[in-house]
């Protein structure tokens, strides 16, 4: 799934800053929004502080059609002005635009970063920020602090006309999907997706296929998708993660995950192959 090459991604902030600029500001992993009946708007400003709000600290993150684009972190306690709100990004999906979305993605997981890396992991003392990379530095012991990034398999099984799906005990009332899970160091990503399908619901697979990417800021994965084909076993639950699966046709799907996810191109490559209309 490639993204649209309208945003160029840089650390380097400009020398001129009397041009409008969006603003990425989180509160925790809320983001700052003007808060309109069917959609919500990014605050497109010179100044940060137009706004009457104090940043904590302000990461430049590039530009968006030759619009400077930053993350900025506030306060816990922050006010947000008359006519907006915080709005989590789940919910702000669908009703802001989505090449703005995925910046607030971007620049949700730096903010997450930036906050949590104040001090160096190896020896305590407190950490600078680089200036020719998205990195923080401590000059006590030189050891470099990278934003955190957590690779993660998902794949959808086929079996004839039928596609494997679960249920998570964390998923919304429900909700299935296909199966997923993070990387362990050393392993490659098929031996992850071989590994995962076995371990959640005990059967293997083949003709492992790469299918698309997606960064995913819940809170700082890339999702790594693949196909694969059902070669042997019957389903037997890891029931410490998942409280049910099974084999659905595309006319017995049950309630799917959002157009958000990864999860759910997925499963719609697989209701297009079988000739039928895409599922609300």
């Amino acid at each position: 799934m490639e993204m649209k090459k309208r945003f160029i991604s840089s650390i380097e902030p400009p020398t001129d800053r009397s041009e409008p600029t969006w603003w990425f500001a989180f509160q925790g992993n809320k983001l700052l929004v003007y808060q309109e009946p069917s959609s919500v708007r990014i605050p497109y400003l010179v100044d940060f502080a137009e706004l009457g709000l104090t940043a904590l600290h302000q990461h430049y993150l590039g530009r968006l059609d030759n619009r400077h684009c930053y993350a900025v972190g506030l306060s816990e306690g922050t006010v947000p002005s008359t006519g907006m709100g915080f709005e989590g990004l789940r919910q702000v999906y669908g009703r802001l635009d989505e090449e703005l979305f995925w910046i607030a993605a971007r620049a949700v997981q730096i903010v997450d970063w930036d906050r949590t890396h104040q001090f160096c992991g190896q020896c305590g003392a407190p950490l600078k920020t680089r200036t020719t990379e998205r990195a923080k530095e401590c000059h006590q012991c030189s050891l470099l602090h990278f934003p955190r990034l957590s690779p993660a398999i998902i794949v959808l099984v086929e079996r004839g006309h039928e596609l494997l799906m679960a249920r998570s005990r964390h998923f919304l009332p429900g909700i299935y999907s296909v199966l997923a899970g993070f990387v362990e160091p050393g392993e490659t990503l098929e031996e992850a997706v071989v590994r995962e399908v076995n371990e959640e619901v005990g059967i293997t697979v083949k003709d492992i296929r790469y299918f698309g990417n997606q960064p995913w800021p819940f809170p700082h994965s890339l999702m790594i998708g693949f196909t694969a084909t059902y070669a042997d076993g019957e389903i037997s639950l890891d029931d410490r993660e998942i409280e049910d699966a099974g084999w659905f046709t595309v006319d017995t799907l049950p309630p799917l995950p959002g157009k958000i996810s990864i999860a759910r191109k997925l499963i719609d490559w697989f209701v297009e192959k079988q000739g039928k209309p895409l599922p609300e």
